[in-house]
């Protein structure tokens, strides 16, 4: 499959971070900040260097991940100061990815409210009632904008986003019929938050067309403790997980990028040694 790595989990420094995407042979770069910029607040002479350096590297861009509604919650609106700040980010990141060559664009969700649906009394004493549907107008700006300049949008599953689980993510695109501009990023360790078991049960929710872009790393949660730890990859929950995925997307054909994100360290803070102990296992699962 297609590998590539989130750089800044390397270095903000892009160049020292391509520097390590060539020594593992990793061909895509997902980028998210570079410097202390996180794309989309780039300048045109900062996006045109990062477009030079990347294509002296033969580096595609895979994906430009910015943190597009996250922060938001059920009591935002269409049109209030905050939804209205992230669709011109929105539309500054799609602008990055036409000079860049960026087949998708990141987006995530607003904050989670944990119980939307409920049955047997769950409907009346414990649902956040009207909470899914206020978020919908919200993301349908966004699926209109990316239709009008012809990229794709990918939904992250995210920890702590209302779109926290491969199902609530295949149900937004569902909901919005946006399964020609919107597309899964898939974060299966993100998903162990919610006990959303990998495989076969997460990967089933988007099979079909609904996958769009993949982020590993493995994880171990304690969701009783609010805890969670990165742990090296293979040590983690998702161990006995992340072969049969592999196996499954390329039994299906799936034809997008699968990005490492290095988050990860051993101990010390230093996070390029701990993509260096995952990297070769990543290699090796999905490549």
């Amino acid at each position: 499959m297609k590998l590539g790595v989130i750089c800044d989990g390397i270095s903000r420094d892009l160049s020292q971070a391509v520097d390590a995407m060539d020594e593992f042979d990793l061909q895509y770069a997902e980028l998210q900040f570079v410097g202390d910029t996180e794309v989309g607040d780039h300048s045109a002479q900062e996006v045109r260097e990062i477009d030079a350096l990347l294509r002296a590297r033969g580096k595609p861009v895979s994906c430009l991940s910015r943190h597009v509604f996250a922060g938001m919650t059920s009591a935002n609106r269409p049109g209030d100061a905050l939804h209205l700040s992230h669709m011109e980010a929105l539309k500054r990141v799609i602008d990055m990815a036409h000079v860049l060559g960026s087949p998708l664009v990141r987006i995530m969700t607003p904050k989670k409210e944990q119980i939307l649906w409920g049955y047997g009394g769950a409907e009346k004493w414990n649902v956040a009632h009207g909470a899914w549907d206020a978020m919908l107008p919200l993301i349908a700006p966004a699926v209109a904008v990316a239709r009008d300049a012809g990229v794709t949008l990918v939904v992250e599953t995210g920890n702590g986003t209302m779109v926290n689980s491969n199902y609530t993510a295949r149900k937004l695109i569902d909901d919005l019929d946006a399964r020609d501009v919107l597309q899964v990023l898939w974060d299966p360790a993100n998903n162990c938050w919610c006990h959303e078991r990998a495989f076969p049960e997460g990967y089933e929710e988007v099979r079909g067309g609904y996958l769009g872009h993949v982020h590993i790393k493995d994880v171990q949660v304690d969701t009783p403790r609010a805890t969670l730890t990165v742990k090296r990859m293979g040590e983690g929950q998702l161990a006995d997980q992340f072969q049969p995925m592999a196996d499954a997307m390329r039994a299906d054909g799936y034809d997008g990028v699968v990005s490492f994100e290095s988050v990860y360290h051993p101990g010390n803070g230093d996070f390029e040694a701990g993509f260096r102990l995952c990297v070769e296992r990543f290699r090796a699962t999905f490549g």
